[in-house]
């Protein structure tokens, strides 16, 4: 697919979510279900099956994480080791700015579900269509929030047409890419990796990969520190 048809899709999904819409996604780590408005987030938490005690997360790059995610050095350069100097996706939780500029518009509701005790989760490096959707969704100061599309605790899907009935009438547009690079047969979505303590919240894809480079470059063994509760999140 051309630069060309990324941006135009892109442009389409984002005019559905600034109507109020729903939409499902292509991202490398799985098919994704996004929204903006208070009725989005409501129509895809009912689709989905899925409880407000699991909050979604937003779709984000290098750029938003290091100005919205409260965090210190060492997790900042940890973070662009495995995104940048090793082109992975994983996904990031910590404190973050709720004063941030992009969210003075966000409805309160949209926000208190895709947050959790003062902290966000941020899906990073998922791929050319999630990189476009972070650029243009900023451009518009509409940030783009979510979690994978499927019913929840089914596991992710890797192909438009795997989405379950339901999941797929929820949204007003629907982008069908084929298969996700990272398809697995365990229904992985992108790792989640708590800043704060290193616990890992979800073992997602290309989590021993991630693992052995975090304990090569920064010493840290993110399997002996172990796992935190389940919290839901993108991807």
């Amino acid at each position: 697919m051309s630069d060309e048809d990324v941006t135009a899709d892109v442009a389409r999904v984002l005019d559905a979510v600034a109507a109020g819409g729903v939409a499902i996604v292509p991202l490398d780590v799985a098919y994704a279900i996004l929204g903006n408005s208070e009725e989005a987030i409501r129509r895809i938490f009912a689709a989905k099956a899925r409880s407000f005690e699991k909050p979604s997360g937003m779709i984000s790059n290098w750029q938003l994480f290091n100005e919205i995610q409260i965090c210190g050095g060492r997790e900042r350069e940890l973070v662009s080791c495995v995104i940048q100097d090793h082109d992975l996706p994983m996904s990031t939780v910590a404190p973050f700015r709720e004063d941030h500029p992009l969210f003075e518009n966000v409805a309160p509701f949209a926000l208190e579900n895709s947050s959790k005790a003062g902290t966000i989760d941020m899906l990073l490096n998922a791929g050319a269509l999630h990189n476009e959707l972070v650029r243009q969704s900023t451009a518009r100061a509409m940030p783009l929030f979510g979690s994978s599309a499927n019913t929840s605790l089914q596991g992710s899907k890797f192909r438009l047409e795997d989405v379950e009935a339901p999941v797929r009438a929820a949204a007003d547009i629907a982008l069908d890419h084929g298969l996700c690079k990272y398809h697995n047969a365990d229904g992985r979505s992108s790792t989640i990796i708590d800043l704060r303590d290193f616990k890992t919240i979800r073992i997602g894809v290309r989590y021993d990969r991630i693992c052995e480079i975090v304990k090569e470059h920064f010493d840290i063994d993110l399997k002996a520190i172990g796992m935190a509760g389940e919290r839901g999140a993108m991807g």
